[in-house]
């Protein structure tokens, strides 16, 4: 009789384990229909970077137009497309000198609009960017 008891208060169990991951997995697919500002766990405040991205995802995903901005540097759409390590040594100059006549505050939107436009940036001057937004959302 005991086992019985034991048996049945087991399947009891297994049957709620199942249910509470049925209603977590449920309550997830919930949240990720929701839009980017309402689902995001992101500590930060609505409207400003979560500061995990080198440009930020909130601004990205919330774009609607996505249109290109351009910072006069629309040589570089010669570069769509090319992998990196593939650029001339001149090509890479070229992204050099308009990466540094950028303000700070453009650069975060200057990387946006090179992958609209599918521009890669090399290694060296992606570490670059990528330190240069990571201080501007430590000062924010």
């Amino acid at each position: 009789m005991l086992e019985l008891f034991l048996f049945i208060a087991l399947g009891l169990l297994i049957l709620v384990l199942f249910e509470l991951r049925a209603r977590k997995q449920r309550k997830n697919e919930e949240s990720s229909n929701l839009p980017i500002s309402e689902s995001s766990n992101s500590s930060a405040p609505a409207g400003e970077c979560c500061g995990q991205h080198l440009v930020c995802e909130r601004e990205t995903l919330l774009q609607t137009n996505a249109q290109i901005e351009y910072f006069d540097d629309e040589e570089l759409d010669a570069l769509a497309g090319i992998a990196p390590e593939n650029y001339t040594k001149q090509q890479h100059e070229d992204l050099r000198a308009v990466f540094n006549t950028l303000l700070e505050k453009d650069v975060p939107a200057w990387c946006r609009s090179l992958q609209l436009r599918n521009i890669q940036l090399p290694s060296d001057i992606r570490e670059e960017a990528l330190l240069i937004c990571r201080e501007r959302r430590q000062k924010k």
